[in-house]
């Protein structure tokens, strides 16, 4: 019943455009100058799609200038949702970072005006070539999303971010989306390609496709000056719009900005600035500054469309800023002929602009609020009703349907000018409906695609809100449907007015305290689990799933939640087996007749939507043969990473130092200093400190640096060679076949050797790289210790270099042990106890 009644439900999104926003935030307050630009937009017939891999790939220039200047249906692209790459702002990645940076995807679009698009392909991390992403991702699974896409989308022109014809120049993921774009163009149109998509839509052939050139594809701006240009088409995106105050530039800087996870904060500029297509497929423009030239943009592109693109003109020319609302008679005459107009893909398109050109000509604000954040299935829920016509418009509530269950209310309200309506309704939640998940996250999937079954759901940018309020309007006696997602908001004392998503979550949820288990000695070790109620009065009983050999105790615990939300934490005593071994353990959560062992993870900052995830609750629990010398480690963190977290599960005291902690007395404490991936590119103060650590260093302290980047230390305004006691060179040098082979250099080395003896067996069971800008130039005085390369390239030396300095020992490393120390890789934690050894004998 709930998959029949989703589809559906999906079916309708699809009808009226459903790559809209689908979030809920806080309503949208047009101003006149912005619904007059919205109006132009109705008399504009022509689509964009644009094409690339990850989140921040997109020319946010190119997306504003297309959909603000020409008017143009945008929509982004983006074959992953960034799972893969690093996080500056917090500790998620994977999974939960795609979420994030999904999120981010959606602001940009929010600002620069463009929609946004995904394939199920996940972001594996760094590839080098596009034989090697499509073998990962599945090519037939990725291409058929594309294919979907451009069919879904239907654009007139297509612009891919990246060259198809350099395969193994760039990041494989870059030119394996420009390569299944180029041929997705050939075969759109083809009934027998991928035939089941013809159930929901329409063979499709666009007019061009378009490589997004500029001066760094040709080496720099002076070789880019003396090229041959005759295949290319230049636009000027440089343009100031006035009635929003702002250059396309401007916002466009915006836009990147909301990339805040990836730091692309970007400032705006302002004055002209050429942007250069190359034509891939298709015939060129004759006129080169337009991508439309040769395609039909006015309403008679529509069989029947004519006399709206008349009657849009009028409204157009006779658009009164001062009195937005004496143009809805004609536009509602408009929204009449459209809504007549034969199905297809530009009168579901138009229909939905219109609608809202139409609400906010009225100022119509129109509100559902539930009096909580969250509920379960089967729960009642109180909901808060507003609204306001801010117009002389004649305006009723006719009635109202809540969903998904079609809960019909006769209203009959009628909305006085700037009148305000208020009232209230309790609803009970189907027991059906379904959880308020990100839907790629459902199911387990592969390491290169989500599984995602339902075809309506691939390429959305995130779940659809199933509970919501559909209004039957009735506006100077024409029918108006008009529908809003059921929000929660709040009044913060400093923030104001705040909103979040109205979430559908589980009766009770368990959540492990620590993401991985590891035992590096013999003897049991306290396992958390908190407990934590999606409603009132929730009790039950909680036991562990462990794997062969691994005992708890005790075998079952009790627990009892009185209010929503209330969490409780309760302990369990884990005991590994004698050997080596490693495995998952879960929940099992018992309440009433049912069982559950899904966990919930709330991910929150300023910049997006709160965000709910609702997944298998699990941890890593790892027995490792392990011998430590040291114990207090401070920690220096950079961008942000969990191996604080993962180094105090072996039995190390870590402190996070503050910029009040670098003095050299106090840095003599600890046995080790680690620095956070990424703390050179971070933080600044560290120029400062660095003739400090130095010290420390030389004085028999041990340093670790990890990885940073080499393009950012200019703007730290710190030497890059400066960051070891001799000098070394950080290139974009890296490791990323997880299971490359590791070849030992120096296997007498105390680092392989002391406490733990590493051999070629501690490199097994790694996750997505082995490391990531390695150094490529070194003086004499470093050692490097291993070796490694991805197939067909040269060997990458500088992964590991140590040297002696003084009466201590400086290593830097550009291993990937923010990822494998807290997925609890064993030989990543032995060799990463012998690096913060080094020097320090075994304590009794």
């Amino acid at each position: 019943m709930l998959f029949n009644r989703f589809s559906i439900f999906l079916v309708l999104l699809f009808i009226t455009g459903f790559i809209s926003e689908l979030k809920a935030q806080a309503p949208k307050k047009p101003t006149s100058a912005e619904i007059y630009e919205d109006i132009k937009k109705l008399n504009f017939l022509g689509s964009v799609l644009y094409v690339a891999a990850h989140p921040d790939d997109e020319n946010t220039r190119m997306i504003s200038y297309l959909a603000n200047s020409v008017k143009a249906n945008v929509a982004y692209l983006s074959l992953t949702r960034g799972d893969g790459g690093q996080n500056l702002i917090g500790s998620e990645i994977r999974e939960l970072l795609g979420v994030i940076r999904t999120q981010e995807l959606l602001a940009a679009r929010r600002v620069d005006g463009g929609n946004q698009m995904f394939t199920r392909a996940n972001d594996f991390g760094y590839s080098k070539h596009p034989d090697e992403t499509l073998k990962i991702w599945d090519e037939d699974e990725v291409f058929a999303d594309v294919v979907w896409g451009i069919r879904k989308w239907q654009p007139d022109v297509i612009i891919n971010r990246f060259d198809h014809r350099t395969p193994g120049t760039n990041h494989g993921h870059h030119t394996t989306s420009a390569m299944l774009s180029v041929k997705a163009f050939d075969l759109v149109n083809n009934p027998n390609i991928y035939p089941e998509q013809l159930k929901y839509v329409e063979t499709w052939q666009p007019k061009r496709l378009f490589f997004n050139t500029g001066w760094w594809f040709f080496g720099g701006r002076d070789a880019f000056a003396k090229a041959d240009k005759s295949n290319l088409t230049s636009m000027d995106v440089g343009v100031y719009f006035p009635s929003l105050g702002k250059s396309n530039n401007e916002i466009a800087a915006e836009s990147r900005s909301m990339h805040k996870c990836q730091g692309f904060g970007s400032s705006g500029t302002r004055g002209s600035e050429l942007e250069y297509l190359e034509l891939i497929k298709g015939n060129m423009p004759k006129d080169k500054s337009n991508l439309f030239e040769g395609v039909n943009t006015t309403w008679t592109r529509v069989r029947g469309g004519a006399p709206i693109g008349k009657i849009l003109n009028r409204v157009q020319l006779e658009f009164d800023h001062d009195n937005p609302g004496s143009s809805v008679p004609d536009l509602l005459q408009a929204y009449k002929m459209i809504k007549s107009l034969k199905d297809g893909y530009w009168r579901n398109v138009k229909l939905k602009e219109i609608k809202e050109v139409i609400s906010a000509c009225m100022a119509l604000y129109l509100e559902v609020v539930a009096a909580n954040t969250s509920v379960t299935p089967g729960q009642e829920i109180n909901l808060n009703f507003e609204a306001v016509n801010r117009s002389s418009v004649d305006l009723s509530i006719v009635s109202m349907t809540i969903l998904p269950e079609k809960f019909d209310s006769t209203l009959n309200l009628r909305l006085e000018n700037n009148q305000r309506t208020r009232f209230s309704k309790k609803v009970v939640i189907p027991e059906d409906i379904a959880l308020t998940n990100p839907y790629w996250l459902n199911e387990e999937g592969s390491l290169g695609v989500y599984k995602v079954d339902n075809q309506l759901l691939r390429g959305l940018p995130e779940t659809p809100r199933t509970f919501k309020v559909r209004f039957q309007m009735m506006v100077e006696g024409t029918p108006l449907t008009i529908e809003k997602d059921v929000v929660y908001k709040r009044t913060d004392p400093v923030y104001g007015e705040v909103y979040q998503p109205f979430e559908v979550i589980p009766p009770v949820a368990a959540n492990f305290t620590e993401k991985v288990v590891l035992f590096a000695t013999e003897g049991g070790k306290e396992v958390g689990v908190i407990v934590k109620a999606g409603k009132a009065d929730v009790e039950g009983t909680l036991t562990l799933e462990l794997p062969a050999g691994w005992k708890a105790e005790p075998e079952e615990i009790d627990f009892k939640l009185k209010l929503k939300g209330e969490e409780k934490r309760v302990s369990f005593q884990l005991f590994p087996p004698n050997e080596q071994s490693e495995g998952y353990m879960r929940p099992i959560v018992k309440y009433g007749d049912r069982e559950f062992n899904k966990g919930m993870v709330f991910i929150n900052y300023d910049h997006i939507p709160t965000q709910t995830v609702i997944q298998e609750s699990k941890t890593k629990i790892v027995k490792v043969n392990l011998k430590k010398a040291g114990n207090r480690i401070g920690y220096v963190m950079g961008a942000g990473d969990e191996v604080p977290t993962a180094l105090e599960q072996i039995g190390y005291d870590v402190t996070i130092l503050e910029d009040r902690d670098m003095t050299v007395n106090n840095l003599q404490r600890y046995d080790a200093i680690i620095m956070g991936i990424r703390a050179y590119n971070t933080n600044k103060r560290l120029r400062f400190h660095q003739p400090k650590l130095m010290e420390y260093v030389k004085r028999g302290g041990t340093m670790v640096v990890q990885y940073n980047t080499s393009s950012r230390f200019s703007r730290m305004g710190f030497p890059m060679e400066e960051i070891g006691p001799y000098p070394l060179k950080i290139s974009r040098d890296r490791v990323s076949v997880e299971d490359a082979e590791v070849r030992i250099l120096e296997p007498d080395h105390p680092v392989l050797n002391h406490p733990n003896k590493i051999t070629s067996k501690d490199f097994d069971g790694w996750v997505q790289e082995r490391g990531l800008y390695f150094p490529n130039e070194w003086d004499e005085n470093y050692q490097a210790i291993l070796s490694s390369n991805d197939p067909g390239e040269p060997a990458r030396d500088g992964g590991l270099l140590v040297t002696e300095y003084g009466d201590g020992y400086y290593v830097y490393t550009g291993y990937s042990w923010f990822r494998e120390l807290p997925a609890g890789v064993p030989g990543a934690f032995r060799l990463f106890t012998n690096l913060i050894s080094l020097g320090k004998e075994i304590r009794p």
